[in-house]
């Protein structure tokens, strides 16, 4: 007897939990295809954010990394140094050129002073050749004159008249001495403009030297958490090499969802959205549309497929659609990019 009331009880027992089961499948199975009928949805989407490379601006070998993997930093703490023996060499002969630029200009302008004073003494004999010429002119007129009358010799006309064209010759000497002068002045100001210009070079180079001296030292740009370490000390990077990544949590985050485009007639920017994030589960994010992807995503791919090729088989394509998050930044923390998400869009 107690046997038959053990085995009906059991029977009953598997009876109610059969409808339980049946009735959860069946509650389930509605909730579900009303979720289906009233939203567009997809599992093709991620947590996206911006991730900021750290790059280094000059080449080296790594002397020190302050940081770890994962670590949160703040703007301004220094992430790398790079030893920077080198670059003060560079700087020290930077610095020694520039100073070599300046002591050409004391010179320069000794030498200018000279050749004014050099001037001055050629303006001064040109002034006393051009009386003496004046002079001898007016006695090679005047014995002229009396050659004419017959009161002078020829042999003193004679050498009245080379003593003109002497006279004349040492006048255009001088001439040409003053302007070879000049001439030369004008050089030693040409020489100048250029030791000035090279000046102005080399401490543009002495700049450039102390600003890569600058750059050996590698700082946070903003605060933030920093990604995973791949470099090591003593390591030798090149200028433009990405060292780290830098994730700003200040910045926005938003969910990229890859949807059919079957599914997409009825998208448009500002559409309410639902986001669900594997990490957590029980929790919901919102959003909105904030646009569609101009072309599907295989065309962003390296080799992108082309149809007029072989034997065509037709495949449904997915259009990435980047959804705003509204929430606030302390919920939208939580988030970390690449995180995998399930997207609810509902239909109007």
């Amino acid at each position: 007897m107690n046997k038959n009331k053990t085995d009906q009880w059991i029977v009953n027992l598997t009876q109610w939990l059969g409808a339980v089961l049946l009735t959860g499948i069946f509650i389930w199975g509605v909730l579900y295809f009303i979720r289906q009928y009233r939203y567009e949805q997809t599992n093709d989407a991620q947590v996206d954010a911006y991730l900021s490379p750290i790059n280094a601006k000059v080449g080296g070998y790594i002397s020190k990394i302050y940081y770890k993997d994962n670590q949160q930093v703040k703007k301004g703490d220094t992430l790398v140094l790079i030893e920077l023996d080198e670059y003060g060499l560079k700087r020290d002969i930077a610095s020694a050129e520039l100073a070599g630029s300046y002591a050409k200009l004391p010179i320069l302008a000794a030498s200018e002073e000279t050749q004014r004073k050099s001037i001055e003494v050629i303006k001064a004999q040109l002034a006393g050749a051009d009386a003496k010429l004046k002079q001898q002119k007016r006695e090679f007129q005047r014995y002229k004159n009396l050659l004419a009358d017959e009161s002078a010799t020829p042999q003193k006309f004679d050498n009245v008249s080379t003593a003109l064209s002497i006279t004349q010759s040492d006048y255009d000497q001088t001439q040409a001495s003053l302007r070879v002068a000049e001439s030369k002045l004008s050089d030693i100001h040409a020489q100048r403009n250029a030791a000035e210009a090279e000046i102005k070079i080399r401490k543009a180079m002495v700049k450039r030297q102390e600003l890569d001296i600058k750059y050996t030292v590698i700082t946070a740009p903003f605060d933030g958490q920093i990604g995973k370490k791949t470099i090591q000390e003593g390591q030798l990077i090149q200028p433009g090499q990405t060292l780290a990544f830098l994730v700003n949590k200040s910045e926005e985050k938003w969910v990229t969802a890859n949807f059919k485009e079957t599914q997409i007639a009825r998208f448009k920017t500002g559409q309410a959205v639902t986001v669900e994030v594997d990490a957590f589960p029980d929790e919901q994010f919102h959003g909105a549309i904030e646009s569609l992807a101009p072309t599907t995503g295989s065309r962003y791919s390296l080799l992108p497929p082309d149809n007029a090729t072989g034997n065509f088989v037709k495949i449904i394509q997915r259009i990435p659609v980047r959804i705003r998050l509204r929430d606030t930044p302390e919920k939208l923390a939580k988030l970390s990019a690449g995180m995998n998400a399930n997207v609810y869009i509902l239909k109007d």
